[in-house]
């Protein structure tokens, strides 16, 4: 009996390491097919983004008559450009969000593919570009 209570219970050295070998081996069959969706959120949030912002755009045409000017930016919908009509801000946000990869959307308007064009240039931050490089547009 007494030989059994100085006895000590736990993990040893050999148990630990295959556990960790096991978790290794699953994080590495796991982790690649995880990366590939990361990039597609980044995707669905640019867009998500671009869609809410052009919410506020249009609010903004239906208080003032016009969307923003390139030159007046998509700073319009946080403060006032001085256009007869404005009710904003538009936004909640105290500023405009920066793209899932840091960088500000682009606005232009009137735009070449419509009233105005706002779009994210993606990952690689250059026109065009497949898969996470692609580019997040509001006319598509």
């Amino acid at each position: 009996m007494r030989n059994r209570l100085s006895r000590q219970s736990g993990f040893t050295l050999i148990e630990l390491l295959v556990v960790m070998v096991i978790l290794g081996l699953l994080a590495a069959l796991v982790g690649p097919k995880l990366f590939p969706k990361l990039g597609k959120s980044k995707q669905h949030a640019a867009k998500a983004q671009i869609e809410l912002l052009g919410e506020a755009l249009d609010q903004f045409r239906l208080d003032t008559g016009r969307y923003p000017t390139t030159s007046e930016g998509l700073n319009a919908l946080i403060t006032d450009p001085g256009v007869t009509g404005w009710d904003g801000p538009y936004l909640k946000k105290k500023k405009i969000p920066l793209d899932p990869w840091g960088e500000p959307y682009h606005y232009q308007s009137p735009g070449t593919h419509g009233e105005y064009d706002l779009f994210s240039y993606g990952r690689d931050k250059q026109p065009g570009g497949e898969g996470e490089d692609r580019d997040v547009v509001s006319w598509e």
